[in-house]
């Protein structure tokens, strides 16, 4: 899973989920990693020289805006090359993990060059879209917008060099020319086919966007290449529409300002992480509720509304927070899977809370205002918590709390002191949005250089090699995310284009029972989701069809984002298919077995907290 930064520990966690080996640092990436790590702090140096000029000087730098968005999408694409060489892409992993061993290499070489195969199919409409944007001149900066739009076909190209050189390198000869003919003779008989489908219709959307989408995600492929290949090969064989056309679409996904913050986020969340800022949390709600029945439980959840609050990350906030509290609830006489199933659905819950990289995106994608997002994620987010802490308190009824006392004073004010730095950080960023003051992206940069000021002189600082390497392991993650949008986005607009989506609102609408029915449709599709795509991905392909569906149901938009959020991050940890489930499990070194019976309670927990929220509308809009 990849919504948003991750330390070492949270990206080793991911690593330890895959079956296919991570491959880092070759010779051949780290040219890129180095231009990457420079972008990364020429944008954040860009943006609060932006902010600086606008809010201290009062003299508004028009270029900056326009020079940011150059080095975003470069950052973004060679971000994209570097996850491909770190095995950092998002994809589903559980169906090629229940193979035998003997088809595993097959399938690996088949998955390798499906990602190739569309790589060098978008080579050359990418560089076409390259001497086309050449025509065109920027507003402020007067450069070609080639300079721009070149990214896209440097970073398909890299992408392409680096997965031929790995599959030359870890796959036989024979598995790869046998994924190689299979790919051929499958392309063959669509290219052969395509007068029959073009006649067929919607049944082209189950073919295509549904039909080879499952296919590739149950081969293991990453997410951003399932959705890639499934809106090609839409459009190559059951449409005139030229390939040309998805380049657009990918830039448009991937280039909206307000997503500039996500790897700001991404950073912030590194950075937490590296400083121990997120420990010194733990440790003061610990000294303030640790000594009252199912206080360790509020102490978890408590940490992950709050720790998210500055990470953004369902990961980092499980890395940072079971380390920490799982061994004092263990000797208390918590069950490890009552710790799993607690910390995973804790994580889910903490979706809303700001500044989600999910809401940022939610934002940019159906056009829902950030600051209404980040102030009410917090009510929403605060329902969820309440659900989870009254079942944690009804668990807790046999918790042993022999020896336990309450904190004295003097170790209370202590962890005051210490988290309180840490503490200003989420309502920093929640105010500022929030009120108005400054836009999530320059809250975003803001925040990381507190942080980066804080860290070093409180807590302990960051080397510059670590530095580093957290700059290109968000570069990575980042592009990673980004290439979903970009990918998603092309699916979404192929989709569109159809006239499905018309046709659904038709029938959307139509349902018995008005917005009550499509909200429990809502619910239910999301779920799904959430299990099989995890949340940006789902977000960017299915909030273009049901916001306007909602919209003309009368339901507000920001009411209906945090239905969606939550429903998608509740199939997120849902088994057997959620991928937040086990990495819950990984994390606290249980076994998914053991652990799945026992998610179920708080599972239900959440439904319920989640059908609150649906249909009391004024948790959602209270702050509007």
């Amino acid at each position: 899973m990849a919504d948003t930064g991750t330390s070492d520990g949270a990206a080793a966690v991911l690593d330890s989920l895959d079956h296919e080996p991570a491959r880092t640092g070759s010779p051949l990436v780290r040219p890129l990693e180095m231009v990457a790590a420079a972008l990364l702090v020429i944008i954040i140096t860009l943006l609060l020289g932006g902010v600086t000029s606008r809010y201290v000087l009062s003299i508004p730098v028009v270029w900056i805006d326009e020079a940011a968005s150059i080095s975003f999408l470069w950052l973004a694409m060679l971000g994209a090359a570097i996850a491909i060489d770190r095995n950092e892409h998002l994809r589903l992993t559980l169906f090629v993990g229940m193979l035998p061993e003997k088809w595993r290499g097959p399938v690996h070489a088949f998955g390798l060059l499906v990602v190739a195969t569309f790589l060098l199919v978008m080579t050359w409409p990418a560089i076409d879209y390259v001497i086309e944007e050449s025509y065109v001149t920027t507003a402020a900066l007067n450069i070609p917008a080639s300079w721009r739009v070149s990214a896209i076909a440097f970073g398909i190209i890299a992408m392409l060099a680096l997965v031929l050189s790995y599959a030359v390198r870890v796959c036989s000869f024979r598995d790869l020319v046998m994924a190689g003919l299979l790919i051929a003779a499958v392309a063959a008989i669509c290219y052969l086919m395509t007068p029959v489908f073009k006649t067929l219709g919607y049944l082209n959307i189950l073919i295509f966007l549904i039909g080879v989408v499952g296919f590739c995600l149950v081969a293991g492929i990453p997410i951003a290449f399932c959705f890639g290949m499934g809106a090609l090969c839409f459009l190559a064989f059951s449409t005139s529409v030229p390939i040309f056309v998805m380049i657009g679409r990918m830039d448009e996904g991937m280039s909206s300002l307000i997503l500039l913050s996500v790897p700001i986020f991404v950073l912030l969340g590194c950075v937490l992480d590296a400083t121990g800022m997120g420990k010194a949390i733990v440790d003061f709600l610990a000294s303030m509720l640790g000594h009252i029945r199912a206080g360790m439980s509020y102490v978890l959840l408590g940490s992950l509304f709050l720790v998210s609050g500055i990470s953004g990350s369902k990961v980092s906030d499980m890395a940072t927070v079971a380390p920490a509290l799982f061994p004092e609830m263990k000797r208390r006489g918590y069950q490890p899977k009552e710790l799993i199933a607690l910390l995973s659905t804790g994580a889910a819950m903490a979706e809303t809370v700001p500044p989600s990289i999910v809401l940022i995106v939610l934002g940019s994608v159906a056009g829902v205002s950030i600051a209404g997002l980040f102030t009410n994620g917090l009510v929403v987010a605060t329902v969820l918590l309440l659900v989870l802490a009254i079942l944690a308190r009804w668990k807790a009824r046999g918790e042993v709390l022999k020896g336990v006392r309450r904190a004295p004073l003097a170790v209370i004010g202590k962890t005051a002191l210490i988290a309180t730095p840490a503490l200003v950080l989420p309502f920093l960023i929640r105010g500022a949005v929030g009120g108005g003051v400054a836009t999530a992206t320059e809250v975003s940069t803001i925040a990381v250089l507190y942080a980066l000021i804080v860290g070093v002189v409180l807590y302990g600082g960051i080397g510059w090699r670590k530095f580093y390497g957290m700059l290109v392991e968000t570069a990575a993650l980042s592009g990673a995310i980004l290439m979903i949008l970009g990918t998603a986005s092309a699916m979404a607009w192929a989709l569109t284009q159809t006239g499905f989506a018309r046709d659904l609102a038709t029938l959307m609408t139509g349902l018995p029972g008005g917005w009550v029915t499509f909200m429990a449709v809502t619910i239910v599709v999301f779920m799904i989701l959430g299990c099989v795509l995890e949340g940006l991905p789902a977000i960017v392909l299915m909030a273009p069809l049901m916001f306007p569906i909602a919209k003309s149901l009368g339901i507000n938009d920001v009411h209906y984002s945090m239905v969606v959020v939550t429903a998608m991050n509740i199939g997120l940890m849902t088994p057997p298919i959620g991928i937040g489930f086990y990495i819950a499990c990984k994390i606290g070194n249980v076994q998914p077995d053991e652990a799945m019976g026992a998610i179920w309670p708080y599972l239900l927990a959440l439904i319920a907290g989640l059908l609150i929220i649906a249909y009391v509308p004024s948790f959602s809009t209270m702050f509007l």
